[in-house]
């Protein structure tokens, strides 16, 4: 198999040769006109062509803050007796999500479309994540109802980056 892979590619260059001349000759001592090939040298840091799709790093950089001091406040949180364990795992629940989805901001910069894959992850954070602390850390749950609005959002804007 190899033999036969090496003398198909001698004979592509060998033809490749013969019909494209190497230099500007005709042959005839003149010189033709070769096209100018320009290479652009500069090299643009990543931040800045990032930069160009929005605030996102910066806000998964605010997230991502956020998340671990909440996180260290859920650690070291006293839950009631009766209901530690419940509200402790609905914490991590958000607190997990918090920090799932400041990651996810960070690749929302290559996306086609990031203002909407940025915005719906963004406020689905808020809107999963917002009721799950409140939850956890009063006890109460008025605004639980907003948490599968934001759990949907995230899945769209999961889904948004493919498009």
């Amino acid at each position: 198999m190899y033999p036969t892979y090496f003398f198909v590619v001698f004979l592509f260059l060998n033809v490749l040769t013969k019909t494209m001349p190497l230099s500007s000759d005709k042959g005839n001592g003149e010189k033709s006109a070769m096209p100018q090939i320009t290479v652009i040298s500069e090299k643009t840091p990543l931040w800045k062509l990032s930069a160009e799709a929005g605030p996102f790093l910066k806000v998964a950089g605010i997230m991502g803050a956020s998340a671990v001091a909440l996180g260290a406040y859920g650690a070291h949180k006293s839950y009631p007796k009766d209901r530690a364990d419940e509200l402790k795992a609905i914490f991590e629940t958000g607190n997990k999500f918090h920090f799932f989805h400041s990651l996810a901001l960070l690749g929302v910069p290559m996306c086609k479309h990031p203002v909407v894959t940025g915005s719906l992850m963004l406020s689905g954070t808020i809107l999963f994540c917002g009721p799950c602390y409140y939850h956890a850390i009063t006890g109460e749950n008025k605004i639980g109802k907003l948490a599968p609005i934001g759990g949907t959002m995230l899945i769209i804007g999961w889904l948004s980056m493919i498009f």
